[in-house]
């Protein structure tokens, strides 16, 4: 076992403070968005069918669903923690606008961490000598706020003896961050037990109620920190997952919400008309939320998918080709995107994908700490995330809030990928 420190930037990153004040004011909107979608059974299914044709992942995914509503919901309150990601794109004219690039609906991670960063970041402001631009640091606590949300589930559930169960991978690299919101739990009385899915799956039972059960403890709340990846299950991980969703234990995400996440969902809302049908009677949200969508393409089969297709093999330098996957480090740029689409463009696996313009940020420079990296300055570019919660009972929204925000920042040489996959390091927004 070996401990290193999480990386991180040694001096905050400038932000403009009306795209960070946009960013916030938005994510209320968009937890709304997530829920709406999440029990709309036939927006889900119309708008995966060519997906889960091709994808062997969201299919089994969306067959657990299926099962599921077919079986009657037995869980009636639901729990949201997500967090939605956005670059600053410096347009034709050079002016950063705020564009979306995902939103995380399953085991959205470092709100723990970044908890702990605007510290650090004050603390080397004071060193350097920069005491007023230390005070400019905004105080930042994601982990309380994503505590509140679990907490508000686990009191509406109604027992005041059930536990939270964290379901975490076999090798757990970012223990840490998990442990800030446990802690959290902890300090009002709530236990909290880790296990996995193969834990689930040899000791996890229903009463006849549908009562979860874990080692003869009745569980409350699940809280992912895995399971958004093919990697993540093998058969018996599947049932333990189909198991867990059959309860009425308060799932985060339960499965409809993860589907909400997909990119090919991504794709669909920009659709015109898309938002207005899943938000009607919210036509401020709506404009709200379409402000930060950037350009998203369909490549169905068809004239219009051969077309877009074609568009991007001959200029692959503007578009960010995304397959149907959560956790970094996943999409195509370049001539990796046009070898790529080049192999597929006539084939319906191309249908598990989708194109995105790509986000032009402007670079700053920074050093970015790693363990046994050396120490050099880089251009840098980062991205913003938001942290929403939202707890509904029934028909009822209990809560829906914007919970903190995260900075991570990279060097421009790696198109892609997150602090997990390695490439970006944690960062504090300093407000311009």
């Amino acid at each position: 076992q070996v401990v290193n420190y999480a990386p991180f930037t040694l001096l905050p990153s400038a932000v403009p403070s009306a795209l960070f004040e946009q960013a916030y004011a938005v994510q209320q909107d968009f937890n709304l968005l997530v829920d709406s979608i999440s029990q709309n059974k036939e927006f889900l299914e119309r708008t995966l069918a060519s997906t889960i044709k091709v994808d062997d992942f969201t299919a089994r995914l969306f067959r657990i669903y299926m099962q599921v509503l077919e079986e009657g919901l037995a869980q009636s309150v639901f729990l949201g923690i997500n967090r939605s990601d956005y670059m600053f794109d410096c347009g034709v004219d050079g002016t950063p606008a705020l564009k979306q690039i995902e939103i995380n609906t399953i085991a959205a991670s470092f709100g723990g961490l970044t908890s702990r960063t605007a510290a650090v970041h004050g603390r080397v402001l004071k060193v350097l000598g920069k005491p007023k631009e230390a005070s400019h640091l905004l105080p930042n606590n994601p982990s309380k706020g994503l505590a509140l949300g679990i907490v508000k589930a686990w009191e509406l559930y109604g027992s005041q003896s059930a536990v939270v169960m964290f379901v975490v991978e076999e090798v757990q690299r970012n223990i840490f961050d998990q442990r800030c919101i446990e802690n959290e739990l902890w300090d009002r009385n709530i236990q909290v037990i880790r296990r996995r899915f193969s834990d689930v799956f040899e000791k996890g039972s229903l009463d006849d109620a549908r009562r979860l059960y874990m080692d003869g403890q009745e569980v409350a709340v699940v809280y992912y920190r895995e399971g958004y990846m093919p990697k993540n299950y093998n058969q018996q991980n599947w049932e333990a997952r189909l198991l867990l969703e059959r309860s009425r234990a308060v799932k985060c995400p339960d499965i409809a919400t993860q589907l909400a996440g997909t990119k090919k969902v991504q794709q669909e809302l920009s659709r015109p008309g898309t938002l207005e049908e899943l938000l009607s009677g919210h036509t401020e949200a709506v404009t709200r939320i379409r402000a930060t969508f950037a350009g998203l393409y369909s490549l169905d089969m068809g004239k219009e998918g051969d077309k877009i297709a074609a568009m991007a093999i001959a200029d692959p330098d503007r578009f960010v080709l995304k397959p149907q996957r959560e956790g970094g480090g996943n999409n195509l740029y370049g001539e990796e995107l046009r070898q790529v689409l080049e192999k597929i463009r006539d084939s319906p696996e191309r249908t598990s994908y989708i194109l995105m313009d790509k986000i032009k940020p402007q670079p700053a420079l920074n050093y970015l700490l790693r363990a046994h990296s050396p120490l050099q300055v880089s251009e840098c570019i980062s991205e913003l995330g938001i942290f929403g919660v939202y707890v509904r009972q029934g028909k009822e929204m209990v809560m829906n809030t914007a919970a903190g925000h995260l900075l991570r920042t990279k060097a421009i040489e790696h198109a892609d990928g997150g602090v997990a996959a390695g490439v970006a390091v944690l960062d504090t927004p300093y407000l311009v």
